[in-house]
């Protein structure tokens, strides 16, 4: 923790040392000559400086309460996933069940302004992949990443949240009831010191691990420039599958995914395409569920499944708008047509 808490010794240099000299207090055991060949004069500076005697006093506090761990590169259980990858962190911050972290593991990610329909895919996916025996690992972010969380818990396996901040941080706040449940019945990891603020380029280096902990990545919602698109080309680069949900062409939250999908990412439909791919075995059969028969709807059958304006819907209906309205009402209660910004509707499979 001492040498993780250095200002300026990065986890790059962190591990530099640790390989050098094998241990951290043969580290801190060193004289500035030898520390030298390994860093800088700043960083040696502050490495043979007294230690913040208080971030250190408010660390073992944070370890005294119940759930709290350190995982270190030297633990029997560091994740074996993560040795695989580049830049493994030397040191991981714990709050619940570190054991997941050596389950096999699928990522989901993808916008945090998800449609209703996108919010539904990841959560049904999740669920469905936790029952297979596949933790679900995502950011904890707001939209499919809080979606796929609550279907992993809600499974038969378990939800991982890799995060951006220190563990005594939850971010965004909106998510601090499912956070608890992560810390209860899953695990939520951070590299990043107690304290650490939500900073844009603490994101992108938190990404590594949601992929680096995965054998693959679903990318469910994604904008053309969305933060999940670097999940899924560093996962490309860690030599794990990449999956993608496609979507309709008028929606812009659909051009991620074709993207990925036309780079070479799996098109993914069902649960079961992810499972065949990764050639996984260990499925726990799903409970069988006879749905009741469901009659013809020409509003429903109107909606193809991109956001549709309700006159786009009379046109293609033949309903005044008034008569489209109160049905459009009865669908959006009966949980079937979900209301979107805009006046605009989607039908919810």
């Amino acid at each position: 923790m001492r040498l993780s808490l250095t200002p300026g010794v990065g986890n790059t240099s962190l591990i530099r040392l640790l390989t050098a000299f094998g241990s951290p207090k043969a580290v801190l055991a060193s004289g500035r000559s030898a520390l030298m060949a390994h860093l800088s004069a700043a960083q040696c500076d502050a490495l043979l400086a007294d230690p913040d005697a208080a971030q250190l006093d408010a660390a073992r506090a944070w370890l005294e309460q119940a759930g709290n761990s350190l995982m270190t590169l030297a633990d029997d259980d560091y994740p074996r996933a993560l040795l695989e990858i580049a830049d493994p962190p030397a040191m991981l911050y714990c709050k619940g069940r570190r054991a997941w972290l050596n389950q096999p593991a699928l990522g989901i990610v993808g916008s945090r302004n998800a449609t209703p329909q996108g919010v539904r895919d990841a959560e049904a996916f999740a669920h469905a992949l936790s029952d297979a025996g596949l933790t679900i690992v995502s950011g904890l972010a707001l939209g499919i990443d809080a979606a796929a969380h609550r279907g992993g818990l809600a499974g038969a396996g378990s939800s991982v949240a890799v995060i951006g901040t220190g563990l005594d941080r939850i971010y965004p706040a909106r998510n601090k009831a499912l956070a608890h449940r992560l810390a209860e019945d899953g695990l939520i990891v951070s590299e990043f010191p107690l304290g650490t603020p939500p900073l844009p380029g603490h994101f992108p280096r938190r990404n590594r691990l949601i992929s680096g902990l995965s054998r693959g990545v679903l990318v469910v919602e994604a904008a053309p420039d969305s933060g999940s698109l670097i999940t899924a080309r560093v996962a490309t680069e860690q030599g794990r599958e990449v999956f993608a949900i496609p979507g309709s062409i008028h929606s812009p939250l659909a051009r991620g995914c074709h993207a990925l999908i036309k780079q070479g990412a799996k098109l993914v439909e069902s649960a079961a395409d992810i499972l065949d791919e990764l050639a996984w075995q260990q499925r726990l059969a799903p409970p069988v569920r006879v749905l009741p028969e469901t009659k013809f709807d020409p509003v429903l059958d109107a909606l193809d499944g991109a956001p549709t304006t309700p006159d786009t819907l009379a046109q293609r209906t033949g309903l005044t708008l008034d008569a489209l309205s109160a049905k459009l009402l009865t669908l959006e209660l009966d949980g079937r047509v979900a209301s979107l910004p805009g006046g605009r509707y989607q039908k919810i499979h």
